[in-house]
């Protein structure tokens, strides 16, 4: 038996998929992806063969198309269910046929259909899409080609028909191969690239280094997304980009006039950026689903993702000014706060909080996050005190879009700052609550460690909040400008912000535009303004179309979903419209091609093949509190192979096969049934009778009949919130200095201090000048130590670092001079009182 974690088939049955060869081309900070997946039938009889991937979610994809011998068959774009429909047909009739087509979820999972596959014949196919790279907090751009495609929870009513069908296998059963090459072009030199992936060396293509490629090492083994991350030499600069209508597109629509990208990168004074809010009331919402209990990355299997998670939530509450509001919430199957709303921040509520948060483990189940987020905007907002919600998921959600959807609702009343922890994590998810609710996305994968990126985000929730938004254009008579973007809604420091805009009419030759972003940043207004020459760039294809596009359909389907039932003028048809002008993918579309060239048809009955994906960490098994005869209700496909599906699937707490941490494992074994000669007197609660038992699972399970071999440590009883407290390994130095640090930004002068600077308390007070107060001698202690042997990870404690220089400051305490000499003496540094803040 194979030794591993996971749901896996009885049969096993060969793969047609062979290889997956990707092509990335960059240019500036715009991506277009050529992906090739080829098939090969080796068996005796037809074959069907369906994929269920992930794409990054803000995707436009723009071209699907097959290649058989040498008949190529370019796929069109057409309402979904005709699509749906035509594919059937084709298959029915022996004809070959391919689908290609978004899930009703999910903007980033996409299924692959391969129909009339015959024996000994090879099928190549090819799927483009365009996007943008994020900015990041260290100005690189980030590429990700998702590899890792964790099975999705879908919670109860939440809509949908079931979800997409997702087979998944352990990352090292992966039975296909990948290439992955990149060429980066820029009117800048590129620096650098880096990447979780192993790489093969950076090729410059001439002298000025603004041309290289890169490829990714042979062997991938789809434990992780392909991450790249560029940068270029130089910082960010505004930009627009014209491209030129289509010929063959109608002038006037959206395909046929010309379109402008403008990339703005707003600066703001350094006197406001060097201020910090003393206001606020920050909302952290935690994952605690059994996945959270994963290796955060390969390298470092002993630190979970709940484990980092409650060290930067550490960080987190010992940087929060005086003054401000929090609260904590935690969710998995259920949600639970720590206060029953926000309250104010001090001492007590700090120790209070930090406790709960000690006693955090991933025993919640799934990963409902709707309900918590229904809590924390029924809440009312406190006045003078910006609401900002930092969400930290490893985003396994099956309802992307309804989560969206209540996010934006509530857009106005805060923002919104997510993290997205571990491979696999949905884009859609993690760029889309960010993007709604006007905050920041940041992404934790690899080695990444989640503190820094964290912190980078709390610097930006405390930043003067940007608003009274606006965009005006400046543009030739006889030029008008339709913006398809929806409005601006934050800014934050060196952030690119986008705006597309279709430019309807005739120019002259060397005519210019000039696009002005007015705002207000600490009550004194702003701009930013940009000339740009409308002669259209020469080599972007139909790029920018594409981009904007897909961000038109985008707002055009939450539009939709927000106005479902209701009059909405036709926001569907629109769409439809939309795409298939276009030639870009939207929920309500897909892409069909028919091969349609003379020839016999194909014999048989089609035998269906699933495409597995890699999954990195639970299988999600669905423990749901039902009767019997509903366990079809709650929206389980039953298809004819044993499969993990959208909906179907949560909560056993397994993570590469290993038991939780602080947790015994119970292996579990089912009976081995054959699913396909059960079909009629299979009950779902029969198949689980050994399962229940032999570990005394209470709740009636909703599963296919299937053969499980995993090790299920913490089996969702309830909530057991207040079961085993996980564990704690050796608390990193920094952080045992850090846990020390009282509300008011000072430490107390006491044997847990001096053990964190490696000191005896003998030592500590014998250098102690007589005339300076304890806790100011301790402060200054704490902080010489964190410049002097924690510079590297000054990004983590710099903001709590500022809070303690300011109740120094606020002590007028007498001798600071001399109390910094000693405290240098003490521990061996040379520091001067301006680069402690003081």
């Amino acid at each position: 038996m194979v030794n591993c974690c996971g749901l896996i088939t009885a049969n096993k049955d060969p793969v047609p998929l062979k290889s997956i060869e990707v092509e990335l081309e960059v240019r500036d900070h715009v991506a277009t992806v050529v992906s090739t997946l080829n098939y090969e039938n080796k068996e005796d009889k037809p074959l069907e063969a369906v994929f269920v991937f992930p794409l990054p979610g803000d995707a436009a994809v723009c071209h699907f198309s097959a290649q058989i011998g040498q008949t190529q068959i370019v796929a069109e774009v057409k309402e979904k269910q005709k699509a749906r429909e035509e594919y059937d047909d084709a298959l029915s009739s022996g004809q070959q046929a391919f689908l290609l087509e978004e899930s009703e979820q999910s903007p980033d999972i996409f299924s692959l259909s391969v129909g009339s596959l015959p024996p000994g014949e090879s099928a190549s196919i090819r799927l483009d899409y365009v996007t943008e790279l994020a900015v990041q907090a260290d100005d690189g751009l980030r590429f990700c080609l998702p590899a890792v495609l964790n099975p999705r929870y879908q919670p109860l009513g939440s809509g949908g028909s079931g979800g997409v069908q997702v087979t998944s296998v352990p990352a090292s059963l992966v039975p296909y191969s990948l290439s992955f090459s990149a060429r980066v072009s820029s009117p800048r030199p590129i620096s650098k690239v880096e990447s979780s992936c192993s790489l093969d060396p950076l090729q410059y293509l001439n002298s000025e280094q603004t041309q290289a490629t890169i490829k990714l090492a042979a062997g991938h083994k789809f434990d992780r997304d392909v991450e790249l991350l560029i940068y270029y030499k130089d910082a960010h600069q505004p930009t627009a980009v014209v491209e030129a209508g289509q010929a063959s597109a109608e002038l006037g629509s959206l395909m046929g006039d010309p379109v402008v990208m403008v990339s703005l990168y707003p600066e703001f004074p350094q006197s406001v950026m060097s201020s910090v809010a003393s206001c606020g009331e920050f909302v952290f919402l935690l994952d605690r689903s059994g996945s959270m209990d994963c290796p955060i990355n390969n390298s470092k299997q002993q630190e979970t993702r709940i484990s980092s998670a409650r060290d930067t939530l550490l960080l987190l509450l010992k940087s929060l000014p005086m003054g401000c509001y929090f609260n904590i919430y935690s969710f998995g199957s259920s949600y639970e706060h720590i206060f029953p709303k926000s309250v104010e921040y001090s001492q007590q509520t700090m120790e209070e909080a930090l406790k709960k948060v000690g006693e955090m483990g991933a025993n919640l189940g799934g990963t409902e996050i709707l309900s918590p987020l229904q809590h924390i905007y029924s809440q009312s907002c406190i006045p003078s005190q910006p609401r900002q919600l930092f969400v930290f998921t490893d985003g396994e959600v099956g309802n992307t879009k309804q989560v969206l959807d209540l996010v934006k609702k509530n857009s106005g009343s805060h923002r919104c700052f997510s993290f997205g922890i571990g491979e696999g994590s949905s884009s859609a998810l993690i760029n889309g609550l960010a993007k709604e609710g006007g905050g920041h996305a940041q992404f934790i994968t690899g080695t990444d460690r989640m503190q820094p990126k964290v912190m980078q985000s709390l610097r930006f929730a405390l930043q003067p909040a940007v608003v009274d938004i606006s965009v005006t254009w400046d543009l030739p008579k006889g030029v008008s400008v339709t913006v398809l973007s929806p409005p601006i809604t934050a800014l934050f420091q060196g952030q690119r912000s986008l705006i597309y805009a279709q430019l309807t009419g005739q120019s002259p030759k060397a005519a210019e535009g000039c696009v002005t972003v007015k705002y207000s940043l600490a009550g004194h207004p702003s701009q930013n303004q940009l000339r740009f020459s409308l002669k259209p760039a020469e080599d972007t294809g139909s790029t920018v179309h594409r981009l904007g596009a897909r961000t038109l359909i985008r707002s055009l389907e939450m539009e939709e979903r927000e106005r479902r039932g209701q009059p909405d003028g036709g926001l569907k048809e629109k769409v439809v419209q939309l795409s298939v002008q276009s030639g870009v993918s939207s929920s309500f579309t897909a892409f069909i091609a028919v091969n349609k060239a003379d020839g016999e048809a194909i014999q048989g009955p089609l035998v269906r093949r699933n495409i597995p994906i890699a999954w990195m960490g639970v299988p999600p098994i669905n423990l749901c509190s039902f009767s019997t005869q509903n366990a079809m209700a709650c929206g389980a496909p039953m298809s004819d192979e044993p499969e993990m599906a959208f909906g179907v699937l949560r909560g056993l707490d397994l993570c590469g096969g290993a038991p939780t941490r602080g947790l015994s494992a119970i292996q579990m074994i089912s009976e081995d049934i054959d699913p396909f000669k059960h079909k009629e007197s299979t009950s779902i609660t029969g198949i689980f009778s050994s399962l229940k038992k032999k570990i005394g699972i209470s709740r009636k399970v909703r599963q296919k009949s299937m053969k499980i071999g995993l090790a299920a440590p913490n089996l969702l009883s309830k909530n057991n919130s207040d079961s085993v407290i996980p564990k704690q390994p050796p608390r990193d130095p920094l952080l045992q200095l850090v846990s020390l640090q009282q509300a008011s930004g000072c430490w107390l002068l006491d044997p847990a201090l001096s053990a964190a600077l490696g000191k005896t308390s003998e030592e500590v007070d014998k250098s102690k000048p007589a005339p300076v107060n304890s806790d100011v001698w301790a402060t200054v202690l704490a902080l010489i130590w964190l410049h002097g042997f924690k510079k590297d990870a000054k990004e983590e404690w710099e903001l709590l670092a500022m809070k303690a220089a300011s109740w120094l400051r606020s002590q007028n305490a007498p001798c600071l001079t001399e109390c910094v000499e000693a405290g240098n003496a003490l521990l061996g540094c040379s520091m001067q009182k301006d680069v402690l803040g003081l």
